[in-house]
């Protein structure tokens, strides 16, 4: 199958190598792209921070207002808080949260209610015991997890100094800094870090740093994490500040012992914490559903109320004021009568609003995330990290999950690069081969052995190349490994007797270490020279240029003079710019470009490499173009890409290398997993295009078969549209389509791989910021785009027309790739399709630049490792590993929304069905607000006798096990689709509980009517009836969860049983003559348990009542599992057949060679490298000239520092 794709190259639009921080952009960055007039903003009127000066920060000019007319001053410090509580503020405020839930409140003004003796027809302790065990639960588990959050901010507020600070002085050379920024980006490869020249020479002791009184004016703080602008005014003069004087907070400093820094922004203030984005209350439908659904409760409460109140009315007018055994002396009207029974009736029927429900909830939840945390296949043992909920509020919501937006770099991928395969002339190697050239199925590691340089950690399986370098017979391979190790701008260090290599990107540091291993090891290098050993002789060349990669030119070059005096050209770059400069002697472009084809389709990353020797005329008359263009004053890159570009022509091909960038073990079958649950994965990332998909195709989430689009070929789609609309529809009356036209109507499998610049000219975000700033320097108020302007939008009704047809057109592909993208832009992608789609979301990432889309998500998971803790620390849930999401949401998730649905269902049945006997005893005693059981019952019918069963259901239960879970994906459907409780549920819930209702009161009152004991006497007294009424409840509604129960234990059994048991235990201790003694007025129902149930057919009216309940149940779902089986039916009815079943092993997919199409598998470093640095001299130690160059003199090994 071929794959088609629209090509980009030549578009007019946005680059697609610029990540667009367009959020918070400062007027001076936009003024040079936009016609607007007026003085520039520089960073002069900006942030001003003043060294060694404690009073200076808290200067009136910098004071802000925060509480009416209090004030503060504006730059934070550098301490957070996330708890919530102290030890003075706990109790009550903790019990305001509590009591702005509805449920509570209306159940304290209940018990307020409760005390007014003319409507209070229960005791107040049946409200009071279960308020109190609710308030009380909730109370412990808010303070468990607030000492939680106060022991994580005390861990973090211990850190001696975690600020954006500006870099003076280290102890390296030129007080040079290495720092890892994997908790920012998630990149594992080290960045340098420059202090000034005049900080360096002048503030390495500690009472030059004390006397420092430099004023640093610079930009105010912003989410911008690729740039600082800013000036230090010091000793009447003025320097220059950049990124590279900067170290973030979240950085980790390496391999140097002491530095030095002044701190800019602290707190909130650091660019880290401004890409954190707002924390968000997080809730799930389910809580949304249930709240309105209480409300519901609340209706059909003061429904039922004031119709059993009017009932009062009319029964006291027609009955009650003319019978004389009735009179009470109390000269009230029907009308008032009926406001007092209104009142009552609001107090006998409360239970119908579940005060336990929402504790309930809680210990459930709970309970779930605890399953989580002890899951030991979420366990990572090479970590030692478990996995971790981090909220017990979500659980239920992972089983509802519709789109998944995930980070790369260290979330599908380990940020690990290996160097895979190779073709040198013409001949590929890489497949398992002995050193014969024999090609194996399974091969053994080479020996490196005889390599004293070799690094142990590197693999290889091909013996016969390995063969080939040590024979010294094939030059082209010999050429091919020595410029691998001369084209590169990798530093080397010495730790002991091992060489250390600290790349500008993981690409670039496997081929140096590639070329090491098959012996041509990179030692050392000066500003001017570079030292390498080959196959044990030391060689040293001189460096006369180096033409350092970048995204527009996407290759690198060096210029050498070899010992001998010739001079080359190495060069390193994308097969695509490459091609274009061979020279028509090259020899192998089309075997080379058949191998490119074959590595590329097995997703592994490639590099062409090509030579060209250069004559010393030739060099020096390029020489001086390159000196001329160095010092340009004007566009200076553009000038040395022209002169770059005269000197990288008529190359000759030497081969290309193939570096396989390791993705996280089972991130394919995860994804093809997810897929099968019609789950969406969007991959949202800073990487580069190619870079990007690359990894889609590694992670098969794009395959060969899809037709995949790109920018400018969306962004026309979507202007069609738009004109379209613009057409049709007149401003008068715009009504978006429910069901829009398709914008692929054509059959085959789409693919979306859009850039962040993109994506805001889609979105209008550019321009409308540049608008907004250009209207509000003129002074005037934004005017309506024309209609013949098509890439503007005319107001916000369109610009909204516009999102929705992205997510649309997003939705209908298979697969959506977002590079380049800001960390604000991940979160807008995310929001946007939580707005227009209405979809449970959850974003997946492991570092800072991740945190804002993690707080935008419904849920959001952290992968916890070697990248930082920023992303776990604002996560909802976190472990180790990408493929573990399969487990968290198919088993953990889809369990969790099952149980939580159940309960629910469940719940609503149970008070439904005890409550509504009240209401049909209305019917027989005058409307008067007579409860229809005794008052200790109704207090611990939902505290005790019904409530154990339940909970473990909504712990414990499982319709299948984890293995068939995961094996059938399809199991997830229903908690997409919200099938298992939503609106229809509640009202099944309704209709069941008023049946059993029904059932419970009449069965137990005919049998009462005409009745006469074995003993001759009648027990058809109130108090009898409640009992029966009672026994027949409990009976009903612990058999009832008992046929809901897919999973039985011996817990489950026991709590059925014991919940029964504990029924009668109590009810016979408080109907003994010895507690009516003790409290007389309290425990009124003296002997009415005991006689009554020594009656054969007051048992059998209760096996009667039971009997007709819950027989319909039983064949409803006896029809519905028969006639209208699910798919978890099905399951579960074969589940043993799957068990001992082994799963089909997945067969690879046939290699195409022969496809119509190919792409290139380039993709390389998305930074530039350490050239500019090298070429400056600054990060090396001068050594005289005579010396001869010892890899142990390029840079002195250190030891390591921690944290800033």
């Amino acid at each position: 199958m071929s794959r088609e794709r629209s090509d980009s190259q030549g578009s007019l639009g946005p680059d697609d190598e610029v990540m667009p921080y367009s959020d918070d952009e400062t007027d001076d960055e936009l003024h040079p792209d936009s016609d607007e007039e007026g003085p520039p903003r520089g960073p002069q009127s900006g942030w001003n921070v003043k060294a060694n000066d404690r009073v200076f920060c808290n200067l009136p000019e910098f004071q802000k207002k925060y509480l009416l007319c209090l004030k503060k001053s504006k730059y934070s410090g550098n301490g957070i808080k996330t708890y919530k509580y102290n030890a003075l503020t706990f109790i009550p405020l903790n019990l305001f949260e509590q009591f702005k839930r509805v449920a509570n409140l209306y159940f304290l003004a209940l018990l307020i209610l409760q005390i007014i003796p003319e409507i209070s027809t229960l005791p107040w302790y049946t409200t009071l015991v279960p308020l109190v065990l609710v308030l009380g639960i909730t109370a412990i588990k808010d303070l468990v997890d607030d000492l939680a959050r106060h022991r994580m901010d005390k861990e973090i507020n211990n850190r001696k100094c975690d600020a954006d600070i500006l870099l003076l002085s280290s102890s390296n050379p030129n007080s040079l800094c290495y720092v890892e920024t994997a908790e920012l980006d998630g990149e594992t490869n080290l960045k340098f870090k420059m202090g000034l020249k005049v900080t360096d020479e002048r503030l390495q002791e500690e009472h030059q740093l004390a006397q420092f009184d430099a004023m640093i004016v610079c930009e105010e703080p912003n989410n911008r994490l690729d740039k600082f602008t800013g000036t230090m005014r010091w000793r009447k003069d003025r320097f220059p500040l950049d990124l590279d004087n900067m170290i973030l907070r979240g950085c980790r400093i390496r391999n140097t012992d002491v530095c030095h820094g002044l701190v800019i922004f602290a707190g909130a203030d650091t660019k880290i914490m401004r890409n954190g984005g707002k924390t968000r209350f997080k809730r799930t439908k389910i809580d949304e559903l249930m709240n309105y659904m209480v409300y519901s409760i609340f209706v059909i409460l003061i429904l039922l109320c004031a119709g059993l109140a009017i009932g009062n009315s009319f029964w006291y007018e027609e009955v009650g004021s003319r019978a004389w055994y009735l009179k009470d002396g109390k000269d009230q009207t029907a009308s008032y009568r009926g406001f007092l029974s209104f009142w009552g009736y609001i107090i006998v029927l409360n239970t119908m609003v579940p005060i336990s429900l929402y504790v309930s909830v809680e210990v459930i939840r709970l309970g779930q995330s605890k399953f989580i945390n002890w899951d030991l296949q979420m366990y990572y043992q090479e970590k030692d990290t478990p996995a971790k909920a981090r909220t017990t509020t979500l659980n239920e919501q992972l089983g509802q999950i519709e789109y998944i937006f995930s980070d790369k770099t260290g979330t599908l991928t380990q940020n690990i690069m290996a160097f895979k395969k190779c073709t040198i002339a013409g001949r590929t190697f890489g497949d398992p081969t002995t050193a014969e050239g024999v090609t194996l199925n399974r091969g053994k590691p080479v020996d490196f052995s005889w390599n004293k340089y070799a690094d142990s950690k590197f693999e290889y399986l091909d013996h016969s190349l390995v063969a080939c370098i040590r024979s010294k017979k094939d030059k082209d391979a010999m050429e091919f490994f020595k410029l691998l190790s001369l084209c590169h701008t990798v530093m080397v260090e010495q730790n002991e007797d091992e060489l250390v290599y600290q790349a500008a990107s993981p690409d670039e540091g496997a081929l140096v270490t590639a070329a090491r291993n098959f012996g041509f090891v990179f030692l050392s290098r000066t500003q001017d020279t570079i030292t390498i050993s080959e196959m044990d002789q030391e060689m040293t060349y001189e460096v006369l240029a180096l033409l350092d990669f970048n995204s527009d030119r996407k290759r690198m070059s060096i210029i050498l003079r070899f010992p001998d005096g010739r001079i080359r050209l190495y060069c390193k770059g994308a097969d695509t710019v490459i091609y274009e400069r061979l020279s028509p002697n090259s020899r192998h472009k089309e075997v080379t470009q058949t191998a490119l084809d074959i590595f590329a389709n097995q997703t592994l990353r490639t590099l062409c490499l090509c030579y060209k020797d250069i004559s010393k005329q030739e060099f020096d008359a390029w020489a001086k173009k390159h000196k001329a263009a160095s010092v340009a004053m004007s566009n200076r890159e553009a000038a040395l890409d022209g002169v770059y570009e005269q000197i990288e022509s008529n190359l000759m091909m030497i081969g290309a290398t193939a570096i396989e960038d390791k993705l996280q073990d089972g991130v394919p079958e995860t994804i093809a997993k997810l897929a099968k649950a019609d789950i969406k994965i969007w991959v949202l990332t800073g990487d580069k295009k190619e870079t990007a998909e690359n990894i889609g195709y590694s992670c098969e989430l794009l395959t060969d078969n899809m037709q995949i689009h790109y920018g400018e070929d969306i962004n026309e789609k979507l202007r069609i549209r738009q004109a379209d609309r613009r057409d049709q529809l007149p401003a008068s009356s715009r009504t978006r389509k429910k069901v829009p036209d398709p914008f692929f109507p054509d059959p085959g499998r789409n693919a979306l791989i859009i850039t962040g610049g993109w994506l805001n000219e889609i979105l209008y975000e550019k321009k409308k910021k540049r608008r907004r700033l250009r209207l509000k320097r003129l002074g005037r108020r934004p005017v309506p785009a024309t209609p013949q302007d098509a890439t503007q939008p005319i107001d916000d009704w369109e610009k909204e027309s516009r999102q929705v047809d992205f997510v649309n057109m997003a939705c209908e592909c298979e697969a959506v790739i977002c590079c380049r993208v800001t960390p604000k832009q991940k979160a807008n992608v995310v929001s946007l399709v939580k707005k227009y789609k209405k979809a449970v979301t959850l974003s997946i990432g492991d570092g800072a630049n991740d945190v804002n889309m993690i707080k935008t998500a419904d849920i959001g998971v952290g992968i916890s490792g070697q990248e930082g803790m920023q992303a776990v620390m604002s996560s909802d849930y976190a472990f180790a590993q990408f493929r573990y999401l399969e487990r968290l949401l198919l088993v953990h998730g889809r369990w969790s929304y099952i149980r939580m649905c159940k309960f629910l269902r469940y719940f609503f049945f149970k008070n439904f069905a005890f409550t509504l006997v009240h209401f049909w005893y209305s019917f027989f005693n005058g409307f008067s607000a007579q409860v229809a059981y005794e008052d200790w019952f109704i207090t611990l019918y939902n505290v005790m006798y019904s409530s154990l069963p339940v909970l473990l259901v909504g712990l414990l239960d499982q319709d299948v096990n984890d293995k068939l879970s995961r094996k059938f994906p399809k199991l997830y459907l229903p908690g997409q689709q919200g099938a298992l409780f939503n609106y229809k549920n509640f009202f099944i819930s309704l209709f069941h509980g008023i049946f059993t209702s029904l059932v419970v009161f009449f069965i137990p009152y005919g049998a009462f009517l005409q009745t006469m004991g074995q003993d001759g006497e009648a027990p058809s007294d109130y108090q009898s009836l409640a009992v029966v009424m009672a026994s027949s409840l409990i009976f009903t509604v612990n058999l009832q969860i008992s046929l809901e129960t897919s999973y039985w234990t011996f817990v489950n059994c026991f709590a059925v049983l014991c919940s029964i048991a504990i029924y009668f235990g109590i009810m016979f201790d408080i109907h003994s003559a010895g507690i009516h003694v003790i409290f007389p007025s309290t425990f009124t129902f003296t002997g009415v348990a005991p006689n009554a149930l020594r009656q054969p057919y007051l048992w059998l009216t209760i096996i009667l009542t039971v009997g007709i309940s819950l027989l319909p149940v039983i064949f409803i779902k006896f029809l519905c599992k028969t006639i209208w089986p699910s798919v978890g039916d099905n399951v579960q009815r074969n589940r043993k057949k799957y068990e001992v079943e082994e799963e089909e092993k997945k067969k690879p997919a046939p290699f195409q060679r022969d496809r119509l199409s190919r792409r290139s598998a380039y993709a390389f470093s998305h930074s530039r490298g350490y050239a500019d640095l090298i070429a400056s001299g600054r990060s090396i130690r001068r050594r005289p000239a005579a010396a001869r160059p010892d890899p142990r003199d390029s840079i002195t090994e250190v030891p390591q520092a921690g944290n800033i």
